[in-house]
């Protein structure tokens, strides 16, 4: 595909973008400290201070927007505005990759009561400093550029539930309409330093579902007397399969997994009751209803043909829609890419992965654009996100990251855009 470039001031965004040497040095501290201090979904209390802390030192204004959530604004003139996503927090999980930064924090995960090592193995630090160097860079260059730029600092982007909180805390009343919204996230599929992007989906939509089956204990040695679901989930996860094998089509791409299955406390008693855990991905949202759909109708069906006592539940979580990037906003984009970048701005296949990224801008009626940012040095030996050592290499991750918030947004807040 051809992708037109977009007319924005080159010399704008390098002007712009040569503010990043003089503040390396502090990012890179920055990061670091983010970094060794990750905090779990909505519990990013010390994160979100830390963010307001370096917007007050450089007099950027700001909103918060529920209990971790911020919006930072900077008006500047008649022109468009530009929203720019960064998500904030990071996974229960103990960090391996080997770094002398590397995370040796724990927290209390307040949804199980449980104290859990925390790390940052999905990168989030890296958006949230990119963010705010993004944002130091057009603050303190004010001459170059006309418009709106606003800063979206994300919580619970790993529960799907940052998104959602912050338009329900109203982030409407927090910052104009943007003419676009922009999110980006590192990757260890793209070449280190590369950026892609992709109109169209980019990132799967997703659900999980826990499914809660009842059967009717017994002894181990009269199954006749008993319903065993430990028996019933095993013929629901072969029959699960069959989804993707026999009702999705060849054209279309589907994930269901079963990630977890708890039942039973011995070997010599049928239980009453077992649990599975099963996730799912899906590239349009008619496939995702029909996996929804599927799912549904073959555990009933198992559950009648075991001769369960009672109906099987299905609670639904971790919900993450479709990304799907608009087409004019992603091919402006590219274009910017291409034009500053150079061979290292390139197409991104689409990832199985899912966020919540799309629920704001959804939420504010604006068209959104998201890319990836190349995170190591050899794609081919770099650990995918939320494995324990995925910590991308320090630079050139940090300055691309801020690079590419700021040429995406020159695409639309040039000065010669902004005084028509």
């Amino acid at each position: 595909m051809t992708y037109d470039k977009t007319l924005f001031n080159e010399s704008t965004v390098n002007v712009l973008v040569s503010r990043l040497a003089s503040t390396r040095a502090e990012r890179e501290s920055l990061y670091k400290h983010f970094h060794q201090h990750p905090e779990l979904s909505m519990q990013e209390v010390e994160t979100s201070a830390r963010i307001a802390a370096e917007l007050d030192a450089r007099q950027i204004p700001y909103s918060r927007v529920g209990k971790t959530g911020i919006v930072a604004v900077i008006q500047n003139g008649i022109g468009p505005v530009v929203a720019l996503r960064g998500d904030i927090d990071a996974l229960p999980m103990k960090e391996t990759s080997g770094k002398d930064y590397a995370s040796q924090a724990t927290q209390l995960d307040e949804a199980t009561g449980a104290e859990v090592p925390t790390a940052h193995a999905c990168g989030h630090d890296f958006h949230t400093v990119c963010l705010l160097g993004a944002l130091d860079a057009f603050h303190t260059q004010r001459d170059q550029w006309s418009g709106t730029l606003v800063g979206v600092f994300q919580p619970g982007e790993e529960t799907a539930s940052g998104a959602k909180d912050m338009v329900a805390h109203d982030i409407a009343s927090a910052m104009p309409v943007p003419d676009v919204y922009l999110g980006q996230h590192v990757l260890g599929t793209l070449p280190g330093g590369a950026v892609g992007t992709r109109v169209g989906p980019v990132l799967s939509s997703a659900f999980s579902v826990k499914v809660g089956l009842t059967g009717k204990g017994s002894h181990g040695s009269m199954p006749e007397l008993g319903v065993d679901p430990v028996v019933v989930a095993a013929s629901i996860i072969v029959r699960l399969q069959t989804i993707v094998a026999r009702e999705v089509a060849a054209s279309e791409t589907a994930v269901v997994t079963v990630g977890a299955i708890h039942a039973g406390t011995k070997s010599n008693i049928i239980p009453d009751s077992a649990e599975l855990l099963i996730n799912t991905r899906a590239y349009s949202s008619a496939t995702s209803s029909h996996l929804k759909e599927a799912i549904e109708r073959i555990v009933r069906a198992e559950c009648v043909a075991a001769r369960c006592p009672v109906e099987p539940t299905f609670t639904y979580y971790d919900e993450y829609p479709l990304t799907n990037n608009d087409a004019q906003a992603t091919e402006r984009v590219r274009g910017a890419f291409d034009s500053y970048f150079g061979d290292a701005s390139m197409d991104l296949a689409p990832v199985p992965a899912s966020e919540d990224f799309s629920i704001i801008p959804d939420a504010l009626g604006a068209p959104y654009s998201y890319w990836g940012v190349g995170g190591f040095a050899n794609p081919e030996t770099a650990p995918g996100n939320h494995n324990p050592a995925f910590a991308p290499d320090l630079q050139p991750t940090l300055d691309r990251g801020s690079e590419a918030l700021i040429v995406a947004a020159c695409a639309w807040l040039s000065s010669g855009e902004g005084a028509e």
